[in-house]
């Protein structure tokens, strides 16, 4: 089964009911409060390993990840542990995520907070702003080339980064020519997922050293975080390797070190 086209299908469902509660005007009226907190700049003036560190509570591929879920204690943990960003999961069926996870996040912490979904619609980018994220996820895999340049076309004008999520050489070439955005590689085949950490070596070498990118999926040591920066990658996107320890906070340190 193609997960990736199940669960889209799932959010535009969603999006769908969500206009009917609340439109589009009243959360780009919400979305003017917003305070903005730079993750590419972030990144860029940091000299040691910059890791997003990702609250989740389950995954289709993992099932249960933490039991003990309580997205705003460990966000602020990771934030004390030298975490450049925080990614939280929203998506609600296959990864228990939810609004309220994001907002609790993002009022614990004052650094950038990613919302990480299965973005479909511009109105899941006003709805971002209006919970206050810094930063979304876009998937090339699961948009076609008019949906992504629309996404991100709204979410610069909203004053949101961008990071542009890519798993095969075609997908980088079309993650590099959205100027602004972050260029993320994802070890994890979306559609049947599958993780091949080769995949981050292998399409580190077409993305120019000036430009951002960020390592996504199943890292899990300071030895493969020491591989992939001197491939180039300047950030990681860690998840699970995190979520699964007894001391989440911990484990970022570790792998900081």
């Amino acid at each position: 089964m193609d997960i990736l086209k199940t669960i889209m299908g799932e959010r535009m469902a969603a999006v769908a009911d969500a206009r009917k509660l609340v439109p589009e005007k009243v959360l780009i009226e919400q979305a003017e409060s917003r305070k903005h907190h730079g993750l590419k700049e972030k990144i860029n003036c940091c000299a040691e390993p910059c890791i997003i560190a990702e609250v989740k509570k389950a995954s289709p591929s993992a099932g249960l990840i933490r039991k003990d879920y309580r997205p705003a204690d460990i966000a602020l943990g990771f934030q004390k542990a030298g975490a450049v960003g925080i990614s939280v999961l929203t998506e609600p069926l296959h990864f228990l995520g939810s609004e309220k996870d994001f907002m609790d996040v993002r009022k614990a912490v004052d650094i950038s907070v990613l919302r990480k979904d299965f973005l479909c619609d511009v109105y899941q980018v006003y709805e971002s702003a209006a919970w206050g994220a810094d930063v979304i996820l876009l998937i090339i895999a699961a948009l076609k080339r008019p949906q992504l340049v629309k996404l991100y076309e709204t979410a610069g004008k909203m004053g949101l980064e961008v990071l542009v999520e890519a798993h095969t050489g075609e997908e980088v070439k079309t993650a590099l020519e959205l100027d602004n955005a972050i260029v993320g590689v994802n070890s994890r085949n979306l559609k049947t997922l599958q993780t091949d950490l080769s995949v981050l070596k292998k399409l580190a070498s077409l993305i120019p050293a000036d430009r951002l990118s960020i390592a996504e999926s199943s890292i899990k040591t300071k030895l493969e975080i020491n591989e992939l920066r001197a491939l180039g990658y300047k950030g990681f996107l860690v998840g699970e390797a995190l979520m699964k320890c007894t001391d989440p906070a911990a484990k970022l340190q570790e792998l900081r070190a």
